[in-house]
């Protein structure tokens, strides 16, 4: 009767029981291929884009500091629904990477729960910023970034995974948020 009354009134199902852990042997090839899909069917990027998560994500692996490090995946059971990592880039400045939320897992909260998450984790390592790169046209995404207290800091337009597309660098100050705030 519930799957009856989700198809009649356009409801998304929503559950219960989310689980946020920490990565483990699996999570950096689900997050290149969940990447490469998504960006390639919604936006068109090309295998570029592929090398560029897949690089990142191995480094990340091989260089892994778990003291100022860590990526998260959200599950609901056993089903990956999102991601989002810290990578360290400077004693004091953290980088946010590879935040997505399945199509069909969004209007949850996820995305704010991913994100309260890493922004925790950087004030208790005592990071004092944390960067992210992002392209203009995520819109969902940088309203995420803006509702947490992000600013845009730097944009470029260039040619990039098969298109002309503008990288926009986002900061925020940890001095000025609180850890606990809700969103």
């Amino acid at each position: 009767m519930e799957t009856i009354k989700q198809i009649f009134t356009e409801e998304k199902p929503h559950s219960k029981m989310f689980t946020l852990r920490s990565h483990r042997p699996g999570d950096i090839g689900y997050i290149t291929y969940r990447h490469a899909m998504f960006y390639s069917q919604t936006y068109g990027f090309d295998v570029t884009f592929d090398a560029y998560v897949a690089s990142g994500l191995s480094q990340f692996i091989m260089q892994y500091d778990s003291q100022k490090e860590n990526l998260w995946v959200v599950e609901e059971g056993t089903t990956p629904l999102g991601s989002i990592a810290i990578v360290k880039k400077e004693d004091a400045v953290a980088q946010l990477r590879w935040f997505l939320v399945e199509p069909q897992a969004r209007g949850r909260g996820l995305g704010k729960k991913l994100l309260h998450e890493a922004i925790a984790f950087c004030k208790r390592n005592n990071y004092q910023k944390i960067i992210l790169w992002t392209i203009s046209n995520l819109y969902a995404a940088r309203q995420l970034y803006e509702l947490f207290g992000f600013h845009v800091m730097e944009n470029k337009t260039h040619q990039i995974w098969g298109q002309e597309l503008t990288e926009e660098l986002w900061e925020i100050d940890l001095n000025r948020v609180a850890v606990d705030k809700k969103h």
